[in-house]
């Protein structure tokens, strides 16, 4: 893919307000260019008609977009805290590839030391995965699946060519399934790293904006 002209802005984009709290509590500058953190609302749906809203708007037609927040680690031995870069998403309505992961993975190990960082496909899904559906997503070959980002980058591509991405928190995993986000101890870890990864998230927008040699 060609560079991103140097003022593409980054979208970046979250369901749930305690991930945008987090990702706003991280902020300290540092961005390429021009950011903005949408939070979408939960489920598919809700976050195809927000990205698709924002980026119908001239300014955003060559932005970045990037779906963050956590998710549901399907394979053993994930944990609460773990990270997943997605190398695609994907639902039943298409397959997304996304661009940089190699980047990304560099940057969050970076950003979140100690942290595992896992690769592979990332499923949607428009309800909360459970038991016995883990073990059925996870024998189609993903590793975690969330409800919002196989439908975020579904519809940014939908508008026209750019970057996309999707970067993830383990909230719960097998053997550690959590009840509520933020009441138990895997909400408030994957909360913290999700806080610590911004950073990663501008160097991969900036390495966009570099010329290719």
């Amino acid at each position: 893919m060609s560079p991103q002209p140097a003022s593409a802005p980054l979208l970046i984009a979250c369901a749930l307000g305690i991930e945008r709290l987090a990702l706003r509590l991280s902020d300290r500058g540092g961005a390429g260019g021009p950011v903005t953190v949408l939070r979408t609302g939960m489920g598919p749906k809700a976050a195809e008609r927000s990205v698709a809203r924002v980026l119908a708007d001239p300014a955003f037609g060559e932005a970045a977009v990037l779906a963050t927040g956590f998710c549901a680690g399907l394979a053993p031995g994930m944990h609460p805290g773990d990270l997943v870069v997605a190398e695609e998403t994907r639902d039943p309505d298409g397959t997304v590839p996304c661009v940089g992961t190699d980047l990304l993975v560099k940057e969050l190990v970076r950003a979140a030391p100690g942290r595992t960082v896992h690769t592979g496909p990332l499923t949607g899904s428009d309800h909360v995965v459970r038991g016995q559906e883990r073990s059925d997503l996870l024998a189609t070959g993903a590793i975690a699946a969330d409800m919002e980002s196989a439908a975020t980058l579904l519809s940014a591509v939908r508008t026209g060519p750019r970057p996309v991405a999707a970067v993830r928190v383990v909230v719960d995993a097998p053997e550690h399934e959590l009840v509520r986000i933020g009441t138990l101890r895997g909400g408030i870890s994957a909360f913290r790293v999700l806080r610590s990864v911004l950073p990663a998230f501008y160097e991969w927008h900036r390495s966009l904006l570099l010329p290719r040699r």
